[in-house]
């Protein structure tokens, strides 16, 4: 689900989180606006684009670290320019003239690009178009640097628009690609084209996912080199068994226009995935076999196990409490166990294994210890070495630098708003060594370099807008700051912040629950306030972090100037990296403990913090957000006076299977669960105001939802409003004024109803 977005909690007084984030406690925030400090418009954030951020444009390392490439504005158009990361010299590689067709007067639009691994050739992707979430399909153009040839792909496939995933072989003289549910190989050479599979029909899909697997395991690309070349390992998903999902366009054409795409409901039919092998000279495909495949079974995941010699699969059960990885002969195609990741509850994520050593051991994901840990893995499974251990979360991989044996991971040990870099070697000699300096406090991310010596650092706060620096990973010592933002930061000081703290409330077992409070600038504590939460609560999103939100943040400090506060709480069961037991406590009930957390962190703070007027208490958010403001309207109808719900799933029943499944477990065990969970089952109690959006062009969480709980809230006689925005997509992004118009319509919305001073 998009915007998608533990047991052992760090606890944080509110003066002690004042002190870690550089907030104010309350006795200190009383503040006065100056007089001639202008105020902020929706025009300005959503319009205007008064506060946008810098950028750098897209970056890529060069494989030996030594430099790395960027998109820039040329004499005659974009230019691909490298840059060396010491000195910051700057050479052009491809110039706009080299991408320009014959015949052409006008250069290729640069939407991607990838080099041959010798760097005599350059892929690029041009011409896209968007399928559901990622522009996916293209066109595809090689650049031979050597005779400086340009030559487009697909021979008399080249309709426009029409090719996927294009990637160079490993040798840099063949280029495979998808093109209308068949993988193909081109020859850079002779220009001809071999069709590996031609079976790509009538639900039959090579080498790329249906829409399921695109959206909830967060994979496109469906083939993979092998690193010899020989060998191509695909997937291949028959869709024919499920159900198509049909949405109407009224809009676009002067009788209405239909899209049907499978979609598996909850409890319906899946996908049957299966991997193949296909040796590029033989053109014979093997099809490993795996035990108990069916339609009740996932391939998530699979890659070469770090040579030639065989594919590692990842094989899921449809309750997705079990992975085994299965080793599979790229010769013979049989296939052996060496692996399994169980949970009692459930997996909920998929990492590709990490090779090293040529194919001896694997770094792995894993939260068998109670905690998200890397662990490295050897080929045959028998050992295991943890290479991350403590009681915390890490959140993501950055690098494997093999030459000097360390790992680069993000987290954050001691506070789980935060985010920073770490390494651990790869012996296990050393672990959690921090390498981001204390300087940085806030959310930081790097792209690094492949040999771990240099790093893209891009850090940001609650308040403080991304920065983007070169640094040397080694002593982390900046060499160049890239993007400071400063004319956002300058335009950001015309007008007096609301300051913002974040603190730590008691659900009512005791588990503590963590949160963030903004406080209007002109902050009085003896006065009354209508308080405005953002919530999202499901397995997706965390949104208590102090990282730079953009226009999120500006639309907060907007209300704050309007007379409100704003806070957010997350409750057990989301993104937080707080531990096994926090993310998996919600199984098979989706919505119920979640929103129960959130109604304690309401009584708590209101108990703490007097102003809060209990009286006037709003909320909104969107997708799981959505459903998770529906659950507080109609589970809390006292707490919870108004509320705005943007693309919820009011039915449970009615999302996709490998999402809704993986946490709500699976029909019948867990039919009480869908039914209690469920917003649409409490409709019946909704007391307060209720604005409901949802766009009609869903095909994420569909409009079909929106129309449900209509009927049910008509049923029982409860009066709402609702705006429906025609053919948006999940996002409501789509369409001329569209985002302004929905931001307009939230403000008016929350000042008409709780009636800020």
């Amino acid at each position: 689900m998009n915007f998608k977005p533990f047991t052992k909690a760090l606890l944080i007084s509110a003066a002690t989180a004042s002190t870690l984030f550089g907030c104010q406690q309350e006795d200190k925030n009383t503040q006065h606006i100056n007089d001639t400090a202008p105020s902020l418009t929706l025009e300005q954030i959503y319009k205007d684009q008064t506060f946008r951020s810098d950028g750098i444009g897209r970056i890529r390392w060069l494989a030996d670290g030594s430099g790395y490439t960027a998109v820039e504005n040329g004499e005659s158009g974009k230019d691909i320019v490298v840059y060396n990361p010491d000195t910051l010299a700057r050479t052009v590689l491809v110039s706009a003239a080299q991408l320009t067709p014959k015949g052409s007067d006008k250069a290729l639009t640069i939407d991607d690009y990838s080099w041959s691994a010798d760097r005599s050739k350059l892929l690029i992707y041009t011409n896209s178009k968007k399928v559901w979430r990622s522009n996916s399909r293209g066109d595809y153009w090689v650049l031979d640097l050597s005779t400086n040839a340009l030559k487009q792909l697909g021979g008399e496939m080249q309709t426009p628009s029409s090719l996927m995933f294009a990637k160079f072989s490993p040798d840099g003289e063949q280029v495979a690609y998808v093109h209308a549910d068949n993988i193909y190989v081109e020859s850079l050479s002779s220009s001809a084209i071999d069709a590996l599979t031609k079976d790509g029909k009538d639900g039959i899909i090579n080498g790329l996912f249906d829409w399921v697997y695109e959206e909830e395991f967060i994979i496109r690309d469906g083939f993979r080199w092998s690193p010899d070349g020989q060998h191509i390992a695909y997937w291949q998903l028959d869709t024919s068994g499920s159900k198509d999902f049909i949405m109407i366009n009224n809009t676009d054409t002067l009788y209405p226009t239909i899209t049907k795409f499978p979609y598996p409901k909850v409890g319906e039919t899946n996908a049957l995935a299966k991997v193949a092998i296909v040796n590029l000279e033989t053109k014979k495909t093997l099809w490993p076999e795996l035990p108990n495949n069916s339609r009740e079974m996932y391939i998530p995941r699979m890659n070469w196990a770090g040579n030639s010699d065989a594919i590692l699969i990842q094989h899921v059960n449809r309750k997705q409490d079990t992975n085994l990885l299965y080793l599979a002969d790229a010769k013979t195609g049989n296939t052996r166990h060496v692996f399994t990741e169980k949970e009692e509850h459930f997996l909920d994520f998929y990492d590709d294994a990490h090779w090293l050593d040529g194919g001896e051991d694997f770094i792995w994901t894993s939260e068998r210890s109670g905690w998200r840990h890397f662990y490295k893995v050897s080929r045959d499974g028998s050992s295991l070495v943890n290479l991350t251990d403590g009681n915390f979360d890490v959140t993501g991989l950055q690098a494997i630098d093999q030459t000097n044996g360390w790992l680069y991971f993000i987290a954050s040990p001691d506070d789980v708003a935060q985010r920073y870099l770490y390494r651990s070697k790869l012996d296990g000699s050393v672990l959690n060594q921090r390498v981001t300096p204390n300087n940085f406090s806030g959310s930081n991310n790097y792209y690094m370099s492949d040999n771990g010596q240099w790093a893209i650092h891009y850090h940001s706060s609650f308040t403080e807008p991304t920065q983007i620096r070169l640094v040397a990973v080694d002593g982390h010592e900046t060499k160049h700051t890239l993007m400071d933002n400063k004319a956002l930061r300058d335009k950001l000081a015309t007008f007096e912040h609301a300051k913002t703290e974040f603190f730590q409330v008691k659900a009512q077992d005791g588990l503590p629950l963590d949160g963030y409070i903004t406080r209007p600038a002109d902050f009085d504590p003896n006065k009354k306030y209508p308080i405005i939460f953002f919530v999202y609560g499901e397995p997706w999103g965390q949104t208590v972090q102090d990282r730079w939100r953009g226009n999120s943040y500006l639309w907060d400090q907007l209300l704050t100037q309007k007379g409100f506060i704003v806070a957010s709480i997350d409750n057990r069961g989301t993104r937080a990296p707080k531990g096994q037991a926090w993310r998996k406590s919600i199984y098979g009930a989706v919505g119920v403990l979640s929103s129960r957390d959130q109604s304690d962190a309401l009584t708590a703070m209101a108990k703490q913090w007097p102003y809060i007027d209990t009286d006037r208490v709003g909320i909104w958010g969107h997708s799981g957000g959505g459903s998770m403001t529906l659950n507080m309207l109609f589970r809390y109808p006292k707490q919870y006076h108004v509320g705005i719900s943007s693309a919820p799933v009011p039915d449970q029943k009615l999302y996709d299977t490998i999402y809704q499944e993986r946490y709500s477990g699976l029909l019948p065990e867990y039919e009480e669960g869908y039914v209690e969970g469920s917003p649409i089952t409490h409709a019946k109690n909704l007391e307060g105001k209720l604005l409901l959006i949802h766009g009609t062009g869903d095909d994420n969480v569909h409009y079909q939802g929106a129309e449900s709980l209509i009927n049910e809230l008509i049923k029982h006689n409860r009066q709402f409003d609702f705006m429906s925005y025609p053919n948006r997509s999940h996002s409501i992004r789509e369409g001329e004024g569209t985002v302004l118009h929905y931001k307009t319509m939230q403000t008016n919305y929350f000042v008409e109803h709780l009636k800020p001073e």
